[in-house]
């Protein structure tokens, strides 16, 4: 039975972005923004908090007005979609890779929108009503680029769980074998195994170098700009 009111949650870290993606959506009967926010620290809360059916999210925000780095959105969907089994997940975001695609699909998100597909845009109400009733929607970029991972390009041979390190490592640079495997919830050997193993297929020999080979390579998210509203 379709859905009658589709509850829609936004997480992005420009307020103007928020502001129009609500206007959109607003103006589409069926649809209602119940709550957003600009960072991803309060994205538990927000879910926690609200009755979602939609949630769009960009893969770059910060982790709090405090905390400026990046907040693991590619860590934290499969989490989320395993607490909320109903939330349908939006990726909406200017970043995109084979690799990084590929990602995004497995994490189980319902659909993918780049930032400059104009007409899916003008759509997103139409588009977040499909989704909320079970169906998915990705942008033909987005498409494409995940035809490009297929072919086992480059980085491209890194497994999800290699690519989950390396984008660890590019969250929290300072951290030791420890915390990561901590964070992994894996042992210190098996974190060791991961990066080695991710150096000799990307041909580096650091992991400074690994990381920059991987946003390279559109394996992990970009480093995100100076932030500016």
């Amino acid at each position: 039975m379709p859905i009658q009111r589709v509850r829609v949650a936004i997480l992005d870290d420009h307020q103007s972005i928020i502001d129009g993606f609500t206007y959109r959506l607003n103006s589409t009967s069926g649809v209602e923004v119940i709550a957003t926010s600009l960072f991803g620290k309060e994205l538990n809360s927000m879910l926690r908090k609200n009755s979602v059916d939609v949630l769009l999210i960009d893969l770059s925000v910060r982790t709090s007005a405090e905390d400026p780095n990046a907040y693991p959105v590619l860590r934290t969907i499969p989490q989320l979609l395993q607490k909320y089994p109903d939330l349908k997940v939006v990726v909406v975001s200017m970043y995109g890779g084979p690799g990084l695609i590929r990602m995004i699909m497995e994490a189980g998100v319902s659909g993918y929108i780049t930032k400059d597909d104009y007409e899916a845009l003008r759509d997103l109400g139409k588009i977040v009503l499909s989704i909320a009733n079970g169906n998915i929607y990705f942008t033909a970029k987005a498409l494409n680029l995940y035809k490009q991972g297929e072919n086992g390009k480059g980085g491209d041979k890194l497994s999800p769980r290699q690519i989950e390190a390396l984008s660890l490592c590019a969250l929290h640079p300072d951290l030791g074998t420890a915390d990561l495997a901590q964070m992994l919830a894996v042992s210190n050997s098996t974190v060791r195994n991961l990066l080695s193993s991710a150096y000799v297929k990307l041909g580096v020999h650091s992991r400074t170098a690994a990381v920059e080979m991987a946003r390279n390579l559109g394996l992990i998210t970009p480093k995100p700009p100076d932030s500016e509203e």
